[in-house]
């Protein structure tokens, strides 16, 4: 499936897609520490930068950890993948004499984020971010501190053929298309969408 946007995009936007089908092969620390840069320059509120990435390659005696902390359904396929981040977001913005809450701490994080799936797509990987997480129990075992939160789980690989897969999830492999921009945009106030048509 070949995706088409409305309106002229980089084509980086439209090849940057969340596949399942990942190649089992070692990502080399220098194209790992080259998404993570990617992330490190996202905006932020007050350039606070409350993002925290947690890793573990394939090859290093974290990954069956980390990998134990998503649900089995993700456990599945997430086997494959190259690296598994798991993003994390500080809660409270601590810039002044006492700590306050933090508005856009996952916001922040999530532009975060897609810079590191974007540069990913560059360098001819992908990542799929999931929710699919046994969160109290990743934050216990990653010693994720109170102010802080666990966002989502990021799998990073080269793309596989989708037969690895089980059947349900081969029909799911390909990218996947958008809502017009006429169901996401308004101008003005908000307007309810007509879930009729």
């Amino acid at each position: 499936m070949t995706r088409h946007s409305d309106y002229p995009v980089e084509p980086l936007f439209l090849d940057r897609w969340s596949p399942r089908a990942f190649d089992a092969s070692v990502m080399p620390e220098a194209d790992l520490m080259t998404l993570f840069e990617a992330a490190r320059w996202a905006p932020s509120s007050f350039n606070y930068q409350p993002w925290r990435f947690l890793y573990a390659n394939r090859d290093s005696a974290d990954f069956a950890r980390f990998l134990g902390l998503l649900l089995p359904f993700n456990q599945a396929w997430v086997v494959h993948a190259s690296v598994l981040i798991f993003a994390v977001s500080d809660r409270m913005m601590k810039t002044g004499p006492e700590p306050k809450p933090s508005h856009s701490h996952s916001f922040d994080t999530g532009a975060a984020w897609v810079q590191l799936a974007l540069e990913a797509t560059r360098l001819g990987y992908q990542a799929h971010g999931m929710t699919g997480v046994d969160f109290d129990r990743a934050a216990a075992e990653l010693q994720v501190p109170e102010d802080f939160r666990i966002e989502a789980a990021i799998a990073v690989g080269r793309q596989a053929d989708p037969a690895i897969l089980p059947e349900k999830l081969r029909e799911r492999e390909f990218p996947s298309d958008r809502k017009p921009l006429a169901e996401i945009i308004m101008a003005g106030n908000f307007k309810a969408s007509d879930p009729a048509g």
